[in-house]
């Protein structure tokens, strides 16, 4: 197991490229289960999920080959298994989205459980409700899903209880393959789900409404195959933005799209920071200044992220005046506040509020990842943090972030990994 060891007080400086979307990498990977020709996916990220989910396939029966610029060429023509074991599924909850391309296709799946990030409780439920509204035979046994549908799926009228992303995504590609229409009501808007409803389409799929609150699905009888290309982390590029912040420093990131990071960028703004974008980079100058603190409240897609809340956090932590960050979407999300404290944060949880008052520095000291977010959270803590931070249980990063250690030393950080 690996650790990141980080010496601060380095102004982040240059340009670096984002990678593709893991969020809207694994949905695709999982698609290709819904035709039986060869499906070419590009800029995909090179990250323990994508891996973890090639895997899954490659169990599965199905055939992949990976070039030397991460282009993914798969077929499921050869798929032997409708089965997920949970050995693989444990570490990731994204694996859950084999679910609706293999009843839809196959009329079948044996699907564990999933795990992932210890944030809160992210049931299935949703996905399950979804499916059989259209017909699936479902029950829970042993820590498994065991679904059939017999013919095919059926199109219907599915009213989300509350915004789910992953379940937004299982039960649009579900319904790709469905007899009728299937309409989905409260669907998740970010846009990763229309990256994957735009891949769909490139694949024969008639999907509607995709980036609104509405998706509707007509079903038709077979897709083919495609060569699509996955779109910028958000994230990722949200996440170096605020390590340019943190640290006073001035950034430039390539190959993004900051059209998709509205409310990152608004703030950052309002933190005091100069933010300057194109059509695909977006540049962050701090002019050498100590921003100041921002409230945030998180929300689902346009609205604040809550996968951007941690890094957030520990931004306020050195940032001039008080605010609080408010957690709308996970009832879990701050264990990186005992960790934020040991460094020197003064930070405190009211509820779902974290307070900070910003402290002229942070001291470095041993702090150990709990999650894929605040472990990014943590790092960019160290990038400001007299002396060594060591940040221990890495691979929560390495489910998210691609090489970020090499992309933080070519901005100039003084980071490395070795082994705990």
């Amino acid at each position: 197991m690996d650790k990141l060891i980080i010496t601060g007080g380095v102004p982040l400086n240059g340009e670096i490229r984002i990678s593709g979307a893991k969020n809207a990498a694994l949905p695709i990977l999982a698609a290709t289960l819904l035709t039986g020709d060869k499906v070419v996916i590009g800029n995909i990220p090179h990250l323990h999920d994508i891996t973890t989910t090639m895997e899954l396939l490659g169990r599965m029966g199905v055939e992949l080959m990976v070039d030397e610029r991460m282009r993914i060429e798969v077929n499921a023509g050869s798929i032997r298994e409708m089965f997920a074991p949970y050995e693989l599924v444990k570490t990731m909850r994204a694996s859950i989205l084999v679910l609706g391309p293999l009843l839809a296709r196959h009329g079948r799946a044996e699907v564990s459980l999933p795990g992932g990030c210890a944030i809160g409780s992210r049931p299935v439920n949703l996905h399950l409700q979804g499916l059989a509204a259209m017909g699936a035979e479902l029950r829970v046994e042993n820590g498994y899903v065991h679904a059939a549908a017999p013919g095919r799926l059926k199109g219907a009228r599915l009213n989300m209880d509350m915004v789910t992303v992953t379940g937004t995504k299982n039960l649009m590609m579900a319904a790709t393959l469905a007899e009728g229409r299937t309409v989905i009501h409260n669907a998740a808007r970010e846009p990763e789900v229309s990256d994957l409803a735009n891949c769909l389409i490139s694949m024969g799929a008639c999907i509607e409404g995709a980036g609104t609150d509405t998706i509707i699905v007509e079903g038709v009888k077979e897709l083919h195959g495609t060569d699509y290309s996955i779109l910028p982390d958000r994230i990722e590029t949200g996440t170096y933005l605020v390590a340019a912040a943190i640290t006073g420093g001035r950034v430039k990131l390539k190959s993004t799209r900051p059209e998709l990071l509205g409310a990152v960028l608004a703030k950052l703004t309002e933190a005091g920071a100069e933010v300057t974008q194109g059509e695909d980079w977006v540049m962050l100058d701090t002019g050498g200044r100590r921003i100041k603190a921002v409230d945030v409240h998180t929300s689902p897609y346009p609205g604040f992220p809550t996968d951007m809340q941690a890094q957030f956090t520990a931004m306020n932590c050195v940032s001039r005046g008080t605010a609080a960050i408010t957690e709308n979407v996970f009832e879990n999300r701050f264990m990186h506040v005992l960790e934020l404290r040991r460094l020197g944060a003064d930070v405190r949880l009211e509820g779902n509020t974290a307070i900070t008052t910003g402290v002229p520095r942070l001291t470095g000291a041993p702090v150990m990842a709990t999650d894929l977010r605040a472990s990014a959270s943590l790092v960019l803590a160290g990038l400001v943090a007299e002396g060594e931070t060591h940040v221990e249980r890495i691979y929560h990063i390495d489910r998210g972030y691609e090489t970020i250690e090499e992309k933080l030393s070519q901005l100039g950080a003084q980071i490395r990994r070795v082994p705990s």
